[in-house]
């Protein structure tokens, strides 16, 4: 399991498998080999979706949003 938030305030939005971090990171741009953080806005999340992403990760993600333009969030492994 792995641990989401947002970026800059450490604000827990909730926990993705294995196989929705592997999305994620296959799916979104990172700017370096070990980058842990993404820019997410309602576009990203419809692409995503789009694209195939589980039900689990979009709400997670929509939630995250909330009316916000965008976010950005980061992941780490759960301890």
């Amino acid at each position: 399991m792995y641990l989401l938030s947002i970026k800059d305030s450490g604000a827990f939005l909730g926990t993705i498998n294995h196989s929705d971090l592997e999305y994620l990171v296959g799916q979104l741009e990172e700017e370096h080999k070990n980058d842990t953080d993404y820019y997410i806005c309602m576009d990203t999340v419809d692409l995503l979706e789009q694209n195939g992403a589980s039900s689990d990760l979009i709400s997670l993600l929509k939630n995250a949003l909330g009316n916000s333009e965008g976010i950005d969030i980061c992941w780490r492994p759960a301890a």
